[in-house]
């Protein structure tokens, strides 16, 4: 019960931190010289023109992380709960010229990696892996400039007790 308290205790006081801090924003951006304001736009359009998810992985798969590579795209992974498995794609931006592009997925602890590499001109993946109650490091790759996560999303071990 006392790790459950602290917990509460920690959450009260970060959402409350968290709503001052929104209280504040129309006083900042206020007192926020015009120069830094227009810095922060091409960085508002980057992330507007962020890939959207293409489905590559197929039916039941839902989208729990994402990370983008820069301008360039981004790698999504996805989960199916009724197979227990994870799934990695990565998807340009703006579709082009072939470029080379990576896909990869592995479990967080060992060294089991299934990955597509390649050239392509939209996306790369779907790879696939079976992670129920496991974490995963995943990633994505596009023209050199990677993004991903490691030992993230682990799902629960009960799932392992079946």
């Amino acid at each position: 019960m006392t790790i459950i308290r602290r917990a509460s205790a920690i959450g009260a006081a970060v959402t409350a931190t968290a709503c001052a801090a929104i209280a504040l924003a129309p006083a900042a951006a206020a007192a926020e010289p015009a120069a830094q304001r227009a810095t922060a736009a091409p960085k508002a359009a980057a992330a507007a023109a962020a890939a959207k998810y293409n489905g590559a992985c197929g039916g039941g798969y839902s989208v729990v992380n994402s990370a983008q590579i820069g301008t360039k795209g981004t790698v999504f992974l996805t989960y199916n709960s009724a197979t227990g498995k994870n799934c990695v794609v990565t998807v340009r931006t703006t579709p082009g010229k072939a470029v080379h592009m990576t896909a990869s997925l592995g479990f967080a602890s060992s060294t089991t990696t299934v990955s597509d590499t390649g050239y392509y001109t939209t996306y790369a993946g779907p790879v696939y892996l079976d992670a129920r109650g496991l974490c995963v490091t995943w990633r994505g790759e596009i023209s050199g400039e990677v993004a991903g996560k490691n030992g993230t999303n682990c799902g629960s071990l009960a799932a392992n007790r079946r």
